[in-house]
């Protein structure tokens, strides 16, 4: 059983727990503080561990003396179960140690990426300041739209049958009727979304409609048709929006560094299929991952909008 910091908060624990065991030998009498939290039976519990997980925590300083005692507490529960694990080989047993490993890769795996974003230089004021500047949809023209779609799979056909009702600014339901008409399966809805919650590649051309217009998004696994019944202005102060453009960009960058680092690695190093896999087909190569727009809003969702999903393809 492994404790976690997930229901804990961040910050580093400011004072050592000292013991106050007096230094034997020493001149002074002084007493030498420990480093030691508790110990279960024979192992020892150090203040560095209450350290590690308060530091992977979110709370402020305040409260890292209170939380430490609770995390204390959690890690002695957490070292019991080791002991009885041990006790009775389970670290033995083949799940185990595959567990066991493949924490350790994640773990190394993890350290490495770290420190190349770490490397990662900060995006300069005068770049954030650019990327407000090309992005108003995302700021000062910035809308919150209220859409209704349809999904369809990309199939012969389907696209040019859509297309005139597109462009026309037909009714959502004309189409749908079309689709049932031609017995073609179709999913669909309606959702009021801002606009950082729209992927970035077709933001601009949902900007572009007025209300009462309709956009016909072809990707390669589907084809949708977008409706923005209607839309309201919510705009952003550039003040507002640099910090979350400046951490935008950095995420983006190192993502980009990650990515290419990855690509010249896998270049240099010769990796040979084996068994079933040495002659399947290749699979694609995984999209570099891409950060979500810079929120405009401290409480805009994080969830992924029914727009997203229907053209998941473009990703």
């Amino acid at each position: 059983m492994r404790i976690t910091p997930r229901h804990l908060s961040t910050t580093v624990l400011a004072a050592a727990m000292a013991l106050g065991l007096a230094a034997c030998g020493n001149k002074d009498d002084k007493k030498v503080a420990t480093q030691v939290a508790a110990k279960v039976g024979s192992e020892e519990i150090s203040v560095h561990q209450i350290n590690q997980v308060l530091s992977r925590s979110g709370a402020g300083a305040g409260n890292a003396q209170s939380m430490g005692r609770d995390v204390l507490e959690k890690l002695i529960d957490q070292q019991l179960a080791v002991d009885q694990a041990t006790e009775n080989k389970l670290h033995r047993s083949p799940e185990v140690v595959g567990q066991i490993e493949a924490a350790r890769r994640d773990i190394l795996a993890r350290a490495y990426i770290q420190q190349i974003t770490a490397s990662t230089p900060k995006p300069t004021e005068d770049e954030a300041k650019k990327y407000f500047a090309d992005n108003p949809a995302l700021f000062s023209e910035r809308r919150i739209y209220n859409v209704q779609e349809i999904v369809v799979p990309n199939a012969a056909g389907v696209a040019d049958a859509l297309r005139p009702l597109a462009a026309a600014g037909r009714p959502i339901e004309e189409a749908a009727a079309l689709l049932k008409g031609k017995n073609i399966q179709f999913g669909g809805g309606s959702a009021t979304r801002a606009a950082e919650q729209i992927p970035l590649e077709i933001l601009p051309r949902i900007h572009a409609l007025k209300d009462g217009q309709n956009a016909l998004i072809e990707a390669p696994q589907t084809i949708t048709l977008l409706r923005v019944v209607s839309s309201q202005s919510a705009p952003v102060t550039q003040e507002a929006a640099l910090p979350r453009i400046e951490q935008f960009l950095l995420n983006q960058r190192a993502g980009e560094a990650v990515a290419a680092n990855l690509k010249q690695l896998r270049a240099s190093t010769k990796v040979t299929y084996m068994g079933e896999f040495a002659n399947a087909p290749a699979a694609a190569a995984a999209p570099e991952a891409t950060p979500a727009a810079p929120a405009a809003a401290p409480d805009a969702a994080a969830a992924k909008s029914t727009i997203e999903k229907g053209v998941a393809g473009l990703k």
